[in-house]
C-alpha cells in the first residue's frame, strides 16, 4: 500500500502530486490528545462550528467516540447530503484509522482503492477530505472528528487546524500548502 522513494525531494511517495500525504501522515503523528472524552468532544465540536463562522461557511460536523455519535451540527446552509457525505467519510476512518483524504490520494495515486478491495459499499464510504481520527497518546484511535460542507482538502484543513489547537500541537511543517 505504501509506495517507498527514499532520497526523494517530496519523500515516502516520490511525486508532486501526493506530496499531501507526506504532510498528512505527519499530521496523523502528531495529532493526539492526552485524553479525550465527551467533554472534549463538545469544545472540540463547538471551536470547528465558530471556525467554520468565522470563514462564512456552513458545514456539518460530527464527533465520534467509541462508535458513539457525541456531537452533531448541521449549520444552517447545509443541506442532507452534507450528513450524508460526513457519515460516509467517517466509515472511512472507523474502518481504517486513517484520514479520509489520505485513503482518497492514495487511491488517485495507486490507481485502485483499498476500500474497493476490502467490498465496501460506496453508498456507505466516501475516500474524500474531511474526517480525521482522533488518537488518544498510549491508547490508539478513539474516535473520529468530520467536516463535510467545503471542497474536500478544506474539510481536512478546517479539521486539523481544530484537532493542532485542541492537542496543543504546532503543526509548522505539517501544514498543506
Amino acid at each position: 500500500m505504501w509506495a517507498t522513494t527514499e532520497g526523494s525531494p517530496s519523500g515516502r511517495y516520490g511525486d508532486a502530486m501526493t506530496a499531501d500525504l507526506d504532510i498528512i501522515a505527519e499530521q496523523q503523528r502528531r495529532l493526539r490528545f492526552p485524553v479525550f472524552d465527551e467533554h472534549t468532544a463538545w469544545k472540540l465540536g463547538s471551536d470547528l462550528r465558530r471556525r467554520a463562522g468565522d470563514l462564512g461557511v456552513a458545514v456539518t460536523i460530527e464527533i465520534r467516540l467509541a462508535g458513539a455519535t457525541v456531537f452533531l451540527n448541521a449549520m444552517p446552509g447545509t443541506a442532507p447530503a452534507n450528513a450524508d457525505w460526513a457519515r460516509r467519510k467517517r466509515n472511512v476512518v472507523e474502518q481504517l484509522q486513517r484520514p479520509s483524504y489520505a485513503v482518497g490520494l492514495e487511491a488517485a495515486h495507486d490507481g485502485r482503492s483499498v476500500l474497493d478491495e476490502m467490498g465496501l459499499d460506496p453508498r456507505d464510504v466516501a475516500a474524500h477530505g474531511g474526517a480525521f481520527p482522533i488518537v488518544v497518546e498510549g491508547v490508539g484511535c478513539v474516535g473520529v472528528a468530520t467536516v463535510s460542507g467545503l471542497p474536500q482538502r478544506d474539510d481536512h484543513t478546517l479539521v486539523v487546524e481544530a484537532l493542532a489547537e485542541h492537542c496543543a500541537i504546532d503543526l509548522e511543517g505539517a501544514r498543506l500548502s
